[in-house]
């Protein structure tokens, strides 16, 4: 079977894939879409430590082939979308409604693929950039086959991480100020999961003045090209500022553009060793600095949740698919990726 191997040096579509059936407690996925995301680029570029050879992927939607012992929640032939989280169900934090933090489904990556007789590593538990692939049932959550698949492929990961920081992690309130710093996929989510909490001015900042339009048709309130017009508009600062691109001066300018008792809410990705800076005494006036990973989703909750606000005109989900690539046409997403010419990209099967 196809599938978008990287080896450590080069990124590469293969066509003599193998994945193993599932086993107790795990399901069988044939993918049919999976949004080429930024995480997925940091691996290649190093930025996200990650053992080779990987089948890349990890926020992907497709339908059920096959299910392993014990699983009941699906069956083949449902149509399903795919978190990362292996979480195990079982530890204190899974019972305590932090999947995002089971330790159990941390640095811990499997090898259900094989090409050429040699194991092949999963990426975050998901590996979507497959043909098929094998999770565990805790990451498969049915969805309408209405949904078209990929508009549902995103779900997965773009919307858990945007709407779930904004909903889950910061709990935005109604009337208070959002700023999103980057509008890319990530950005245009904690955009649309202002607007769903009911944030009454939303400001969103990126470099690039194309994005001012499909900002606004998410929610964004108001537009600017650097931070430097915020207070202009927010004269006591944001509630809430989302660094959304992963560099370490936005970071600053997110803290310091918070209004007392602001928090400033971190979802991009830098280089893992990277370190930002702040004025301690600012932070005295109630102010915090969030960290967020995976939108402190619960996915079998979120994505039932997102999938329904979609099906109700609430939630945009067919407006983030920018461009759609055969997986073939890895490369080419992969450029349009990085120069930033998509909102999200995502890859067909």
């Amino acid at each position: 079977m196809r599938g978008v191997v990287f080896d450590g040096k080069q990124v590469e579509v293969v066509d003599d894939l193998d994945v193993r059936d599932p086993g107790p407690g795990e399901v069988l996925v044939a993918i049919s879409a999976a949004g080429l995301c930024h995480s997925d680029l940091s691996v290649v570029d190093g930025t996200i430590p990650f053992p080779v050879p990987v089948v890349l992927g990890h926020e992907g939607a497709g339908v059920v082939e096959a299910v392993g012992a014990g699983v009941t929640h699906v069956a083949p032939g449902d149509h399903v979308s795919l978190s990362t989280l292996a979480n195990c169900g079982t530890c204190a934090e899974c019972d305590r409604g932090r999947p995002t933090m089971c330790r159990q489904a941390i640095g811990r990556p499997g090898k259900p693929f094989t090409q050429g007789g040699r194991s092949v590593y999963q990426f975050a538990s998901n590996s979507a950039f497959a043909e098929r692939t094998v999770v565990k049932a805790v990451q498969v959550v049915r969805i309408p086959k209405d949904i078209p698949l990929p508009s549902a492929a995103l779900i997965g990961c773009g919307v858990l991480t945007g709407v779930g920081a904004v909903l889950n992690r910061a709990k935005v309130d109604r009337g208070e100020s959002v700023l999103v710093i980057g509008t890319g996929g990530i950005g245009l989510n904690v955009i649309q999961g202002a607007r769903i909490a009911g944030a009454l001015r939303i400001v969103a900042v990126d470099a690039n003045p194309a994005k001012e339009a499909v900002a606004r048709q998410f929610g964004a309130t108001d537009f600017l090209t650097s931070t430097e017009g915020v207070k202009d508009l927010l004269p006591t600062g944001a509630d809430h500022a989302f660094e959304c691109v992963g560099r370490v001066e936005l970071i600053r300018q997110a803290i310091d553009l918070l209004d007392r008792h602001g928090q400033a809410v971190l979802l991009g990705v830098p280089p893992a060793s990277a370190e930002a800076s702040f004025l301690v005494s600012s932070m005295y006036l109630d102010k915090s600095i969030l960290g967020c990973r995976y939108g402190s989703s619960r996915p079998q909750r979120d994505i039932a949740l997102y999938a329904e606000l979609y099906r109700a005109g609430r939630l945009l989900l067919d407006e983030l698919v920018t461009e759609t690539y055969p997986v073939e046409d890895f490369e080419k997403a992969r450029a349009d990726a990085e120069a930033g010419r998509v909102a999200r990209g995502v890859l067909t099967f």
